[in-house]
């Protein structure tokens, strides 16, 4: 295997995390005014229409897309490229037609819908991000295709461009709509996502037609065409898909689950409805987007290694695989475990930081955000252990493993939440709970199957070691620039931003030393990323 073929599970890796921070940024941009604009009340009409449109976009998009990109690889690693193309255009024509069901249900089911989860004012947003479902799955063929092909750039550039217009549209209409009331704003807020949807496959459509006579060119070239029918494509297509499909729907059924669970067991234990909505909009609304940013890097990792894992193991190409296997999940934890720590170590200030306008609210989610931190470690390597098995056609294990632990977390959230003081947070502990479970699973499977061993001083304690080091000087920090900035800033707001903000820089640097200074990470796998060359010579001055 070249060294340029190594290359490329960690550049797609770097293109899909630089273009998730983007997006969570972007995303940043939207909910943060978003929460101070229509407050916990809104966000639990918001958050009530968003998961069932997660859990019908996952159904409908998150299965093919990868069996895409598997199916790809594999034919262009034997360069068959004509076949390649043919599996492109077969996903695209069913994404389609998935698409238009589920966008038809959510919109014209939006009342029965919202009647079950016990929120009727939520129909409008429900109603308003329906026909997303219809654009994005389309938008996936393509992503799915070019990451066959281990390019990713066109992922990240579509990601980019619907977030964008996901934010812009939606919090337009947001503050334009809000002195309609709470039900309207959240339901221009949803509407966002459809006009992210459309302005996402505008994007990767007109990449793709510039691409097009590139692309038809080495199809036309490809004398190697096995004949694969239509019907053994779609067939193929489908048993790789379901079971993936089954395995990332199981966790939005779950949220769906708790979104009964936690508002019918809390109104059970004494609190009124609009108490119970605003704690779970202050688990679901607050806390939990913020453990969407470390996962978008891990996820970036999960799905660079798709396509690289199945193309050494079409070629039984082994030892390039356990290669993979093993830096995936040292980079994914190297990733997870300081974010972990950081978010748990600050996780008030950050809350106060990102909601000013909803300081009670933000302190009370400080505690969910607290142990969903604990939970980011392990839902890395879920994501990434995932990709190997997917990599590998072992997606069945993953929905197996998963479904163990989702068990788990509908039997803790239940019992756990009608305990009045855990009240919330026993949804976020059964969240975790089942992360944990999952993950170990994985590990346990994929070292059966790739024969990947990991050593558990490089993937382990150096990343969880610089990790302490950095928890420490966090610590410290809270204790000198906090008291010394309450003390300068007249505004306590203002004082606990910038503080804040001076944390986590710090942690960040001190992280980043502490990484080289044991030999967490090389110097020749730093030059595997983007633009590493330069850095590489920089520390390979200081004996790194």
């Amino acid at each position: 295997m070249s060294a340029a073929t190594k290359k490329t599970f960690l550049q797609g890796a770097v293109i899909l995390g630089v273009a998730g921070l983007i997006i969570k940024g972007l995303g940043a941009v939207f909910r943060i005014p978003l929460g101070n604009i229509i407050g916990d009340t809104g966000m639990g009409y918001y958050q009530t229409a968003y998961p069932i449109y997660v859990l019908l976009l996952i159904l409908s998009n998150s299965g093919i897309p990868v069996a895409v990109s598997r199916m790809v690889s594999e034919r262009n690693a034997i360069d068959h490229h004509y076949e390649a193309y043919r599996v492109f255009r077969v996903a695209m024509a069913l994404l389609a037609c998935i698409g238009l069901v589920s966008a038809a249900f959510l919109f014209f089911g939006a009342e029965f819908l919202v009647g079950i989860s016990g929120n009727p004012n939520a129909r409008l947003a429900m109603m308003s991000i329906a026909p997303a479902l219809f654009f994005v799955p389309i938008m996936a063929a393509y992503r799915g295709f070019f990451q066959g092909q281990q390019d990713m750039k066109p992922t990240a550039v579509s990601q980019v461009t619907e977030q964008f217009f996901r934010v812009a549209v939606g919090l337009t209409l947001a503050i334009v709509l809000a002195g309609a009331g709470l039900e309207y704003a959240a339901a221009g807020a949803s509407f966002g996502a459809t006009a992210g949807s459309v302005a996402g496959l505008a994007a990767v459509a007109f990449i793709f037609l510039k691409r097009r006579e590139k692309i038809m060119a080495q199809v036309r070239r490809d004398e190697k065409r096995s004949g694969e029918t239509t019907g053994y494509i779609l067939k193929t297509i489908l048993v790789i898909a379901v079971p993936i499909t089954i395995g990332a729907a199981i966790m939005p059924i779950m949220n769906v689950i708790d979104l009964a669970i936690v508002m019918r067991r809390l109104q059970a234990v004494g609190f009124t409805a609009e108490a119970a909505n605003s704690l779970y909009g202050q688990l679901t609304g607050f806390a939990g987007p913020l453990i969407n940013i470390p996962q978008v890097l891990t996820q970036a990792v999960a799905m660079s290694l798709v396509p690289a894992v199945a193309a050494a193991f079409k070629r039984n190409d082994l030892g390039f695989l356990r290669h993979n296997v093993e830096l995936g999940l040292r980079v994914s934890l190297t990733v997870g475990l300081p974010c972990a720590v950081g978010l748990m170590a600050l996780s008030e200030p950050i809350m106060l930081l990102l909601y000013p306008m909803e300081q009670a609210s933000a302190a009370n989610a400080a505690s969910c955000l607290f142990i969903l931190s604990f939970g980011v470690i392990f839902l890395a390597a879920v994501q990434t252990l995932t990709g190997v098995l997917q990599g590998v056609g072992k997606q069945n294990i993953p929905v197996r493993n998963l479904c163990i632990g989702a068990v788990a977390k509908v039997a803790l959230t239940y019992g756990l939440t009608g305990i009045t003081a855990l009240n919330v947070r026993g949804a976020a502990i059964g969240t975790v709970a089942a992360y944990i479970i999952a993950g170990t699973l994985n590990l346990l499977a994929v070292r059966k199957y790739t024969g990947a061993r990991f050593d558990p001083v490089v993937v382990l304690w150096k990343p969880l070691g610089a990790s302490l080091v950095m928890w420490l000087c966090v610590w410290l920090s809270t204790k000198t620039v906090y008291p010394l900035l309450y003390g300068c800033v007249d505004s306590r707001l203002m004082a606990n931003g910038a503080a804040t903000v001076i944390t986590i820089c710090l942690g960040a640097a001190v992280y980043g030393v502490m990484l080289v200074a044991t030999r967490a990470i090389t110097s020749e796998e730093i030059r595997l990323l983007p633009g590493g060359a330069r850095l590489a010579r920089v520390l390979e001055r200081f004996g790194r």
